[in-house]
C-alpha cells in the first residue's frame, strides 16, 4: 500500500512544463516505491511513475549494479526487487534531501504570495476573500496565517465543494460575494485566473474592491 510520501514523489515524477524530474528524482521514486512494495513488477513501476518499461529496466539494472537493489527470483519469469541495506540508507538520505528542497520551495512560494499582497497591507486593506478552494489556496492560507490579513470568505464555483469546510473555512458560492464587505478578492485557482476574473469583475467595479491575480 502506498503512503503519502510515495504519492507526493509519484506526482513530482509526472512530466511538467517547468519542474522537470531529474535522474535523482526518478531514482528516489523507484527506491521509495520498492521500499513499500518489493513485489511491484517493472510494468507497474512504469505505470505508477509515468516512465517507460525500457527506462524502468535501465534504472533497475543500474541500481542492481550499485548494490542498492537485489533481484530475488520468484519464478522463471519474474523477480521481487528488494532494497539492500545500502539501498534503504540511500533512500532515506535522498528523501531527506528531497524534503529539505521541497520545504525551501514552499517557503519561497509563501514569500511570493505575501509580496504580491504587500501593496494591500500598506494601504490597510486586510479583509480578503479567497476564490478557489484548491491546493493553491492551501499555500495562500498558510502564508496569511501569521500576517495582518483576515480571510473573511472562501468561494468556489464547484457545487461539490460548497458547504464543505476547507482548512477551517466554509466554502461558499460565488453569489455570496455581493453581500460581503471586503477589500480584495484573491484568485487562488491558478488554472482559472482569467475565467474567475471575468466572473467577478462586474461585482468588483460596483462594490469597489480589488481583484488580485498571481
Amino acid at each position: 500500500m502506498e503512503n503519502s510520501s510515495n504519492r507526493v514523489i509519484q506526482q513530482l515524477i509526472s512530466e511538467g512544463s517547468y519542474l522537470k524530474p531529474s535522474k535523482n528524482t526518478r531514482v528516489l521514486a523507484i527506491l521509495d516505491s520498492l521500499a513499500h512494495d518489493s513485489g511491484l513488477s517493472q510494468y507497474e513501476l512504469g505505470r505508477r511513475l509515468n516512465l517507460s518499461g525500457a527506462m524502468i529496466n535501465q534504472y533497475l539494472k543500474q541500481l542492481q549494479a550499485d548494490e542498492l537493489v537485489e533481484f530475488m527470483p520468484v519464478n522463471g519469469k519474474s523477480y521481487r526487487y528488494v532494497l539492500t541495506p545500502d539501498g534503504e540508507k540511500r533512500r532515506r538520505k535522498m528523501f531527506s534531501d528531497y524534503s529539505s528542497e521541497t520545504i525551501r520551495l514552499y517557503t519561497t512560494v509563501k514569500d511570493f504570495v505575501l509580496d504580491k499582497l504587500e501593496h494591500l497591507r500598506a494601504q490597510g486593506k486586510t479583509r480578503l476573500v479567497l476564490f478557489g478552494a484548491s491546493e493553491t489556496c492551501e499555500v495562500v492560507l498558510s502564508a496569511l496565517k501569521d500576517s495582518s490579513f483576515q480571510v473573511v470568505l472562501l468561494l468556489d464555483s464547484d457545487k461539490n465543494k460548497q458547504g464543505l469546510i476547507f482548512h477551517g473555512h466554509v466554502v461558499s458560492a460565488p453569489h455570496v460575494l455581493e453581500q460581503v464587505d471586503c477589500d480584495a478578492v484573491v484568485i487562488t485557482s491558478f488554472g482559472r485566473q482569467d475565467e474567475i476574473y471575468e466572473q467577478i469583475q462586474p461585482v468588483a467595479s460596483s462594490r469597489g474592491f480589488e481583484i488580485v491575480r498571481f
